[in-house]
């Protein structure tokens, strides 16, 4: 099966870039430092930390890949961006209707779920920080604790001093999650605080990071109505339009064109 795949993959690839051929579709090396800054931009949304176009090459060698071979995938990846743009687009209209459907399937795969949903507040100490500046950032996060189980308003004490900066604006909250999809100590927080009240401030490591957190589990996980995700819901319809017609459109591409691989 695992070899049926990648022999799928290799041909797929060879289609499109006979495809890209035949339109003159190119990618200029700019194209793909652009990607690459672009990684490095939704991984600074992400992690809430300034990361680098170097990070993200560093990373890449960290995991064994050379340079070369990740500037290759994400050409493959703008190249395959502007054949579907210009070959799969045309034929995919999204309707309001076909947001609505994504939507119901949505939620019947929430509510085989178990979903909770978490408000975060997180102080991140910062990698090289002195034993003085660490003891600093806790201190801050116990006193912020502190005063929201006294009765201050979690948001506006998110807001003003969470490292968060996805979530400042929600209260510390990505909307309901599924219970298996936390981080383990995320997790635990959740099942030992009660619903509606805050932790105290805990150490935690998330990833390569070190962040301070204060949890605040919510009664119960509000599914927001659809016209609140109608947007994500029906760009979430295109997106799966858009690899039917990707997988129609190869499809035929394979019985016209004939392709030796040779292995």
């Amino acid at each position: 099966e695992m070899y049926k795949e990648l022999l799928d993959r290799m041909i797929d690839d060879r289609l499109e870039e006979q495809q890209a051929d035949k339109a003159h579709i190119t990618v200029a090396p700019e194209e793909i430092d652009r990607g690459i800054t672009n990684i490095a931009t939704q991984a600074q949304q992400q992690q809430g930390r300034a990361v680098t176009a170097a990070d993200v090459m560093g990373e890449v060698r960290r995991r064994g890949l050379s340079e070369q071979d990740f500037r290759d995938e994400i050409r493959r990846q703008i190249l395959e961006g502007k054949l579907i743009e210009l070959r799969v687009r045309p034929r995919v209209r999204t309707t309001d209707q076909d947001a609505r459907a994504t939507y119901q399937h949505w939620m019947n795969d929430l509510h085989e779920q178990q979903l909770v949903e978490v408000r975060l507040l997180a102080k991140r100490i910062l990698p090289g920080s002195t034993p003085d500046q660490v003891q600093a950032v806790i201190a801050l996060a116990q006193t912020l604790a502190h005063q929201a189980q006294s009765g201050q308003d979690f948001c506006q004490l998110v807001q003003q001093y969470s490292d968060d900066p996805s979530t400042r604006g929600s209260c510390g909250s990505r909307g309901p999650q599924p219970f298996k999809d936390l981080f383990p100590v995320i997790q635990q927080l959740v099942q030992t605080v009660k619903p509606g009240t805050v932790s105290d401030a805990t150490r935690v490591h998330i990833g390569q990071d070190e962040v301070m957190v204060i949890a605040m589990p919510m009664p119960q996980a509000r599914v927001p109505a659809y016209e609140e995700v109608k947007n994500e819901m029906m760009q979430r319809a295109l997106l799966e339009g858009l690899e039917r017609a990707r997988k129609q459109w190869l499809g035929e591409l394979r019985h016209n064109v004939y392709i030796d691989v040779r292995l």
